[in-house]
């Protein structure tokens, strides 16, 4: 069953669907190597050689994200869980793994309601790291058009705490951000809050 990104169980779910895709991507060149040696009667010098070498580029590339996916953590379920029986209205994402020049970092879970975004990593080297990520965010958003403060914790109890001031202001939040707010005409349909989502989605592996 696929799971979509931003939910939770995506990162177990890719690491299974790239390690597949890529052991697919290596068998055809694998393939076509035998078939030139068995054809050429042994003689690796051959056209078929040289087809197969540049057919596994696609799968050398194809492994480099299967390693960056393997190497992440994801959310535990009773991480999941405790957070999701705080998330109330808010918009949620989970197992968010943010990627920059200089450095990566995987947010456990992401809520948006209004111009906040807040989010929560178990995973963070210290607190500077945990900075660069908000306003790599931040910079990104603000470069598609949307004003937000982000603010990522590494603290459960005051997440879930956040969270739950969210949605006791939650009605004046979406009014106060949503009063300017002009619906993307790519997506008509789609909220403030779901826009945000959306570019979200689109800078995460």
């Amino acid at each position: 069953m696929k799971v979509r990104k931003g939910n939770s169980g995506y990162i177990r779910y890719e690491k299974k669907k790239r390690l597949l895709v890529t052991l697919g991507m290596f068998v055809m060149p694998l393939l076509i190597l035998i078939a030139g040696l068995i054809i050429c009667k042994g003689d690796k010098n051959n056209i078929f050689t040289v087809i197969a070498v540049v057919g596994c580029l696609p799968g050398c590339k194809s492994m480099v994200g299967l390693i960056m996916m393997m190497m992440q953590k994801p959310a535990s379920r009773e991480t999941v869980e405790e957070i999701s029986s705080h998330a109330g209205k808010l918009t949620m994402m989970y197992e968010m793994y943010f990627t920059k020049e200089t450095d990566s970092l995987m947010v456990d879970a992401v809520a948006v309601c209004g111009y906040e975004v807040v989010g929560y990593t178990s995973q963070a080297k210290n607190r500077k790291q945990i900075e660069e990520c908000e306003k790599h965010i931040g910079k990104l958003l603000r470069a598609n058009g949307y004003k937000t403060h982000v603010k990522i914790f590494d603290q459960m109890k005051a997440y879930l705490e956040r969270l739950d001031s969210l949605n006791r202001n939650y009605e004046q939040l979406e009014a106060d951000a949503n009063e300017k707010f002009v619906p993307d005409e790519r997506y008509p349909d789609l909220s403030r809050d779901e826009m945000v989502k959306h570019n979200l989605l689109a800078i995460v592996l």
